[in-house]
């Protein structure tokens, strides 16, 4: 049976950014943030599902029509930082995520549902924690955000969080930031005389230095940061400013899949060839600034952290994930899981086969949002 579907663009009015973080000044001065609302024509759907990223642009999700069909209000919803994540401050999209729920119940939906997609396991929970208890005041004061509680979360083919995600693609060989071709061989994923399946004692010292170098880059920014805010630093009022980071998709995982084993395809990633997604422009974590660098990839000091959140939520959960996904893996999917021990009801499902965008899957896209929508309609009714 065909619906038609109706579509519409939401707006919802921001505060003003208290500095410049975004190359726009159009976006700024307009103070809006943006969702896309799919739903079936002349209907008012009870629950709107809104599914969120820090950066990605969601307004075009693939999920959108399959759970409008399933008549749920769905949102596709973008951040400030829509497309562009360098200068990203992870409280700032909770704001932003705020203000976007606001505006979905005052306009007539009863419940909202957060969907947490791929990274945006790392702002789902953080939100629905600092909404149910805040108490998070640095670098952004949300308790006294206002944040509204929502009524269901989903993490949909999610990891923990970005920073845990950028640690462990982070490339240990490479031991000079300025010089990123300059490898340690003994230390090289790619290096043939480092073969998969790589031995335990490989992989526990590979780890440790992938722990080690995200912590060298977080001293370094802090003490960079030090430096150019320092009284008589030209020019005074800088604040912050950018670098680049290179070797971003070195896992072990994507050579070897006995390590967290699942149905990923081995040796790609979800931008080609781990080896030249290591180096590609378009990267993951490739440009950021001091700030946003401790902020949102620094294991030590990011507040957003799912596995932080999640044994504060009381909030019905569920975890969907596909067991094909090259970046998602079923042991994250697990971990989230078991650290929502505070829900009143949670929910583990896995896609067998599903990868990560289900592109070409229309059956197992089928197969996720029939969990997704039949787990919304009866926590939320």
């Amino acid at each position: 049976m065909t619906v038609d579907i109706e579509r519409n663009l939401l707006g919802a009015r921001t505060a003003a950014h208290a500095k410049v973080e975004i190359y726009s000044g159009v976006a700024r001065l307009a103070r809006t943030v943006w969702g896309a609302e799919q739903k079936i024509k002349g209907t008012q759907p009870k629950t709107a599902v809104m599914i969120c990223h820090p950066t990605a642009n969601f307004l075009g999700h693939y999920a959108l029509p399959g759970l409008a069909e399933r008549g749920l209000g769905a949102v596709g919803f973008t951040t400030r930082y829509v497309g562009n994540d360098t200068s990203l401050i992870m409280e700032n999209c909770l704001l932003d995520m705020g203000t976007m729920v606001d505006h979905l119940y005052e306009s007539g939906y009863e419940k909202v549902v957060l969907v947490g997609n791929s990274g945006g396991a790392s702002i789902v929970p953080f939100y629905q924690a600092q909404a149910l208890n805040p108490s998070i005041t640095k670098p952004v004061d949300l308790t006294t955000a206002g944040l509204r509680p929502v009524d269901a979360v989903v993490l949909f083919n999610a990891h923990p969080s970005r920073a845990r995600l950028c640690t462990e693609w982070l490339d240990p060989a490479i031991r000079d930031e300025a010089n990123p071709f300059d490898r340690d061989p003994a230390l090289d994923m790619f290096n043939p005389a480092n073969t998969a399946p790589f031995s335990a004692e490989f992989i526990a010292t590979y780890r440790a230095a992938q722990f080690a170098r995200n912590r060298r880059i977080s001293a370094w920014a802090e003490q960079r940061l030090a430096e150019i805010t320092a009284p008589g630093h030209f020019p005074q009022g800088l604040d912050d400013l950018a670098f680049v980071v290179q070797g971003t998709a070195a896992d072990l995982r994507f050579l070897d899949g006995n390590i967290d084993p699942s149905d990923r395809e081995i040796g790609v990633t979800l931008w080609g060839s781990p080896q030249v997604a290591n180096y590609m422009p378009a990267g993951i974590t490739r440009v950021t600034t001091l700030r946003a660098w401790l902020n949102q990839w620094s294991l030590d000091h990011t507040n957003a952290d799912s596995l932080r959140w999640l044994p504060q939520i009381t909030t019905p959960l569920q975890v969907v994930l596909g067991t094909a996904d090259p970046t998602v893996l079923p042991a994250m999917a697990q971990q989230m899981y078991d650290h929502a021990t505070a829900s009143t009801r949670r929910e583990l499902k896995y896609v067998k086969g599903a990868t990560h965008y289900f592109e070409n899957q229309p059956e197992l896209l089928t197969e996720a949002l029939d969990a997704v929508a039949a787990f919304i309609h009866d926590v939320c009714g």
